[in-house]
């Protein structure tokens, strides 16, 4: 059995939508649109988070839970 990674503050947006697509729907939900910009291969969760005035921990646990169900 594969062990999924859990996702992290300090990943890059674009590493975790490279590895989990329908992360992108989670990013939509909270406001954070810029999962598909030229920031996303920069920028950790926790950045985008600070950035955008989010409760990081809801952000991962909702990330967490959507990796755990991988397309």
């Amino acid at each position: 059995m594969i062990k999924m990674e859990k996702i992290t503050k300090k990943m890059i947006l674009g590493e975790i939508v490279s590895k989990y697509p329908n992360s992108i729907e989670v990013f939509i939900k909270h406001g954070l649109h810029c999962a598909g910009c030229g920031m996303a291969y920069s920028e950790t969760v926790e950045e985008a988070a600070q950035m955008h005035g989010l409760k990081i921990d809801k952000l991962l646990k909702d990330l967490n839970k959507a990796a755990a169900k991988k397309k």
